[in-house]
């Protein structure tokens, strides 16, 4: 698979503007063939992660995935770890990572990786399947990227 993910930093890239977290998220779930995504950023204060722009999350999930605490559910245990975190079928997994009601997504294939900078958390980023999937070095060293890029356009 060629993933095509020029649309997505040219989105990061353009200087003149904030993020337009929705656009971006759309162009990140079509570069990945994925139907369910989040982008939280860290507050720095509180220590948590805040949603910026969620797709295909069901409205009953929306009050508990607002705010996440570092080390809770998938997103959290990225942030944590600081490193990528997926799970190939989200309905069958046992690992304790993902929150129970995450099986309400009824996604099954989904990674969250860390938006890094410089060694510094600014947040993460989730994106799923509605089938088992297991997400290849290159699409998670390519969201790594994007993870930064992101990072880059947050703190400029």
């Amino acid at each position: 698979m060629t993933l095509d993910t020029k649309p997505i930093f040219d989105i990061l890239a353009d200087e003149e503007s904030g993020i337009d977290w929705n656009r971006l998220l759309t162009k990140i779930l079509a570069a990945f063939d994925c139907s369910t995504g989040s982008i939280h950023t860290l507050d720095k204060d509180s220590q948590l992660l805040h949603v910026k722009a969620y797709q295909g999350i069901p409205e009953l999930l929306l009050p508990k995935m607002t705010i996440i605490p570092i080390g809770k559910g998938m997103a959290g245990v990225a942030a944590e770890r600081k490193r990528p975190v997926q799970i190939c079928n989200l309905q069958t997994d046992e690992s304790g990572v993902a929150r129970p009601s995450a099986k309400e997504t009824k996604v099954e294939g989904s990674i969250v990786v860390p938006l890094m900078l410089n060694g510094q958390l600014h947040g993460t980023l989730g994106i799923a399947k509605p089938v088992p999937y297991e997400f290849t070095a290159e699409e998670e060293e390519t969201l790594m990227e994007i993870g930064e890029s992101i990072s880059r356009k947050i703190v400029s």
